[in-house]
């Protein structure tokens, strides 16, 4: 009896010694491999804006650099997830809340039209900073959404620009509005369509009763227009997309146009939209901007400040809790406007 007790437990432990053997190589496995429904947010990379800005007859001779900060999203799989749970830079979104009811592409294409947007802008606010001529023209309408009434479901993409009805051209967007509201429900017509990689389209279908009443396409739409300079300004930031480094695109235009030495030697990083008015807009994934920044040895961290008490909806107030985390020596500050950037890198 005491040989049959003795035996037994030996020949289990076996077993679970081969199940573990055999069993944790495949869990493993499946938290590398098997994705999940969400999407995981970390810190990106650091990159020189002076590189990416090129102003015809303008050279970029100042030491220091200009640095946008980006965050990384990638598909999560368990094991990231995990990993996120023990790493306060890491932030963990479902697919809905990330992405709304966007496609993944649709996604990309409506930050490659928020980083177009952003650059336009910059261009726009640089000059008139420096007080320098410029022309606002107009392309026609961004489609930022597409209605599913529209005959045009499937053909036209996030992002085109419509810039063509039915053989005519428009100054602004009111002005098409108002034509193709006095069209009738039914009606056949015919768009003309910029892609966001520059290829023309042009697609045929039906005008449609919109939820107002009205006679319509069946698109959300907002302005393009283009900002025309003299000296003209190109601006190639790769695959980054999104609207955050806008401020950061309007120094370095700035600085280039002017000859003003605002780095004066510096490694300035920063983030933050740029407003038609001039106002920084707040961004999202700030921490992990900072954290990116300061692993890059920026020296100075300029972020955008709304104003309001809490640390969920003012950047600033983000960055100070993440440089507090990080035991930075980077200084954060604070601007409401592309005038408060300027003046601090001026004085």
């Amino acid at each position: 009896m005491k040989k049959e007790k003795t035996e037994i437990p030996q020949k289990k432990n076996k077993f679970l010694k081969r199940l573990l053997l055999i069993g944790l190589p495949i869990i493993a496995v499946i938290a590398l491999i098997v994705p999940t429904n969400h999407y995981i947010e970390v810190p990106g990379t650091t990159e020189s804006v002076n590189a990416m800005v090129h102003i015809d007859g303008k050279k970029d001779t100042h030491k220091g650099n200009f640095f946008l900060t980006t965050v990384e999203i990638a598909r999560a799989n368990l094991a990231m997830m995990i990993y996120a749970h023990f790493n306060p830079f890491a932030t963990v979104y479902s697919a809905q809340d990330l992405m709304g009811n966007m496609s993944s592409k649709q996604y990309d294409l409506v930050n490659q039209f928020y980083m177009q947007t952003a650059q336009n802008t910059a261009i726009y606010q640089a000059f008139k900073q420096a007080k320098m001529p410029y022309e606002l023209k107009y392309d026609g309408v961004y489609v930022l959404e597409i209605a599913k009434n529209s005959t045009f479901n499937g053909k036209l993409q996030i992002a085109d620009t419509v810039n063509e009805v039915n053989g005519k051209t428009f100054q602004s967007s009111e002005e098409m509005m108002k034509f193709i509201q006095s069209q009738k429900v039914g009606d056949p017509v015919t768009i003309k369509v910029q892609r966001i990689d520059g290829k023309p389209h042009r697609f045929e279908g039906k005008y449609v009763k919109l939820a107002t009443g009205k006679t319509g396409i069946g698109i959300s739409l907002v302005d393009h227009t283009e900002v025309v300079t003299d000296p003209k300004v190109t601006i190639n930031a790769g695959a980054i997309g999104g609207p955050s480094a806008g401020m950061m695109f309007t120094l370095e235009i700035y600085s280039q146009i002017t000859g003003k030495n605002l780095r004066a030697g510096r490694e300035i990083a920063g983030t933050g939209t740029i407003n038609s008015d001039g106002t920084i807009g707040q961004i999202g994934g700030v921490d992990k901007k900072v954290a990116t920044a300061s692993k890059e040895g920026a020296k100075v961290f300029l972020v955008p400040d709304s104003g309001t008490k809490k640390e969920s909806s003012n950047n600033y107030l983000g960055a100070k809790a993440a440089a507090k985390k990080l035991n930075t020596k980077m200084k954060i500050i604070p601007v409401k406007t592309i005038t408060d950037a300027l003046d601090y890198l001026e004085k």
